[in-house]
C-alpha cells in the first residue's frame, strides 16, 4: 500500500476531529427521530453537502464489550442487518485498520447496496472508549456497487458513573451515500438505519 497516508497522522487527525464533533454545542442539533430509547440528531455537516448525524443511547453492557461488536472484526457483520460483507484489507497494529464493506440496499431498494473502504482506528477516550472512521479512495470499484463516502465518523461508549455496567453510547455519522439520489430518502434512510443499528445491538449483547 505504498501511496497510503501516514497512518499515524491519520489516526490524529480523525480523533481529534471527531472529539470536536463531541463537544458541539446542543444548541447546533436538530432532532432527526427519537424512539424509546434512541435519539437521532443532525446539523449540516461541514465536510459535504449532507448532514453530520449524532446519535444516542444507553446500552446496557461494558464498554469494551460493546466497541467489540461495533469496530471492525469478527463480531460486526453478524449482527449488524445493513452489513452484507467486511474484509480486513490490512491490518496495522490491534486497533487500526482498513476494512472494505458492502451495505444492503435501502428503502425498496431505492438507495442501492453501497460499497465502502474505511481507515478504522479505536483509542481509550476518558473511562471508555473511542472507535472512529474515514473512508479512503482507495481500490478498484467493484461494478455491483456504488462507492460511497464516510467523512470523519465516531462510536464515543463510556461508562454511566451511577452503573459501570452500563454505557452511554453517542455516534456521530456523516456518510455520503453518492449517486443520483432525492435528498429526502437519504435523511430517512439515515436516522431509520441509527435507530435500527442501537436496536441490532441491544439484542444482540443480550443475547
Amino acid at each position: 500500500m505504498a501511496d497510503f497516508p501516514d497512518v499515524s497522522f491519520l489516526a490524529t487527525k480523525l480523533t481529534n476531529t471527531v472529539i470536536q464533533y463531541y463537544n458541539v454545542e446542543d444548541s447546533e442539533w436538530r432532532v432527526a427521530k427519537k424512539t424509546k430509547d434512541t435519539t437521532v440528531w443532525r446539523k449540516p455537516s461541514e465536510e459535504f453537502s449532507g448532514y453530520l448525524y449524532k446519535t444516542q443511547g444507553i446500552v446496557e453492557d461494558v464498554a469494551n464489550r460493546i466497541v467489540d461488536h461495533i469496530r471492525p472484526g469478527p463480531y460486526r457483520l453478524h449482527w449488524d442487518s445493513l452489513m452484507t460483507s467486511m474484509d480486513i484489507v490490512d491490518e496495522f497494529e490491534e486497533n487500526c485498520c482498513v476494512m472494505r464493506y458492502t451495505t444492503a440496499g435501502q428503502l425498496w431498494n431505492i438507495i442501492s447496496p453501497r460499497e465502502f473502504i474505511d481507515f478504522s482506528f479505536t483509542t481509550d477516550y476518558e473511562e471508555g472508549l473511542l472507535s472512529c472512521g474515514v473512508s479512503l479512495d482507495y481500490g478498484d470499484v467493484r461494478p455491483s456497487f456504488v462507492r460511497g463516502f464516510n467523512h470523519p465518523c465516531g462510536w464515543f461508549c463510556l461508562p454511566l458513573k451511577d452503573n459501570p455496567k452500563h454505557s452511554l453510547l453517542i455516534g456521530f455519522i456523516q456518510t455520503d451515500l453518492r449517486g443520483m439520489l432525492p435528498q429526502s430518502a437519504v435523511d430517512t434512510a439515515m436516522a431509520s438505519t441509527l435507530t435500527n443499528f442501537y436496536s441490532d445491538l441491544r439484542k444482540t449483547l443480550k443475547a
